[in-house]
């Protein structure tokens, strides 16, 4: 009889410890070395370190479980024990988290500014496995629930251009922007080396132990401090980065106060030389990289790989252009007239290759490709896509920044000489 008792609560603590992995009966220390995360295991450090601190626990069989995925449930308490934010009261809960064991993580995660309960209108779900997009946007809002530069930063990336395959290709929603951006641009998250960042896919034990430790440095930090999300931020207001990617400073136009940006010449038509068709430019993307392989700023793996045409030169940023030409005939925009026939200074740009188009699904300009006999351009049929030209790294008497519109859609940039 006494033994059968025990068999009974003993099959009662394994099946617990199944359900709710975060209610082991012991906190398991640094010093405990867990049977499924060896001495190799690419995420050890970040997971002895998240239990050492208290953030995980690790199964009553003595296992971690790193390939088990993240749930809602248990992401929650995770970021409701990492985080310093203020708990808020009053934001609503769930009906389906009622003495569920992570019920006061969610609630905690949920006054912190992580969770915002109309995001759920048909419950919680708290076993449902975490997506990548889900996890984006917790993370982002709770940095935002803390510091207004953060709150800016969602607000200032609604438009922008996010470094993803889903960005051309589809398959990232317009309102999950903000939040991509943001986790990209701080390195919270990255993307996959396909270029894709998986909005759909979800993320285990393992890879949330090293996120946590980027969160608890970001956290306390402000948005404004990371470069590549200063450039999306940027991209997301104005069209370009090329402010926060380079040296440059825009010009005024003459006898006023007027800023001649990027965004008082993007996305306005206007009509080529000789009437050939129309163009207007959406973005404009500085590159900066030494070499192909390693850019610099993450917008650099969208057109830079080994396999990119064009030089990649230590005295010159390379520049991108995102277009949208209209022809006016079926004969004009040939390949030797196209670069004339874009009418400025700075639009005057070419064709390329690199093995990162298929990747990102990016449409451009052919590099040697007959733009007339390939179909490319047609008449009237709009055709956007992007181009490539160079722009001095270091102040120039000469060649120094570039321009492009005139009157009120003039946009002029240049770099100042030094003092």
């Amino acid at each position: 009889m006494m033994k059968m008792y025990f068999k009974s609560v003993l099959a009662g603590l394994i099946a617990i410890s199944a359900v709710f992995p975060f209610m082991g009966t012991e906190e398991v220390s640094a010093a405990t070395k867990f049977k499924d995360v060896p001495g190799n295991h690419w995420a050890k450090d970040a997971i002895y370190s998240a239990v050492n601190k208290g953030y995980f626990k690790g199964y009553l069989d003595g296992t971690f479980r790193p390939s088990a995925n993240i749930t809602r449930a248990e992401f929650a308490t995770l970021m409701s024990r990492v985080s310093n934010n203020m708990v808020e009261d009053g934001l609503g809960s769930f009906s389906d988290i009622k003495g569920h064991w992570a019920e006061a993580g969610i609630t905690k995660a949920i006054g912190m500014g992580f969770i915002s309960t109309m995001d759920y209108p048909n419950g919680f779900k708290p076993g449902t496995s975490l997506t990548r997009t889900e996890m984006a946007k917790w993370m982002a809002s709770g940095l935002a629930a803390k510091n207004e530069d953060f709150k800016q930063a969602l607000s200032d990336t609604e438009d922008t251009l996010v470094p993803v395959a889903e960005y051309h290709k589809g398959g990232l929603n317009k309102s999950d922007y903000p939040y991509v951006s943001v986790v990209l641009g701080t390195g919270l998250m990255a993307g996959y080396p396909d270029g894709t960042f998986g909005p759909s896919k979800t993320t285990t034990r393992a890879e949330v132990a090293v996120i946590l430790a980027r969160y608890e440095t970001v956290q306390d930090k402000k948005a404004s401090s990371y470069q590549d999300l200063n450039e999306m931020r940027e991209v997301g207001l104005t069209g370009t980065n090329l402010l926060s990617a380079t040296p440059h400073v825009y010009g005024k136009i003459a006898g006023t106060d007027k800023i001649t940006s990027f965004d008082s010449f993007a996305n306005k038509p206007y009509t080529m030389m000789y009437n050939r068709g129309t163009m207007t430019v959406h973005r404009m993307i500085v590159v900066d990289a030494s070499t192909p392989n390693k850019p610099k700023n993450l917008y650099g793996k969208m057109f830079l790989d080994k396999d990119f045409s064009w030089s990649v030169r230590k005295d010159l940023y390379n520049v991108f252009l995102e277009a949208t030409v209209v022809p006016s005939d079926d004969t004009s925009l040939t390949n030797a007239a196209f670069p004339g026939a874009t009418l400025y200074n700075f639009t005057s740009a070419f064709g390329f290759k690199s093995g990162t188009l298929a990747k990102y699904g990016l449409t451009v300009l052919p590099e040697s490709d007959n733009f007339l006999k390939t179909g490319f351009f047609k008449k009237d049929v709009p055709r956007r896509f992007w181009m490539h030209r160079y722009l001095n790294r270091e102040w120039k008497q000469y060649d120094n920044g570039g321009s492009m519109g005139k009157y009120n859609t003039l946009s002029s940039f240049y770099i100042p000489r030094p003092e």
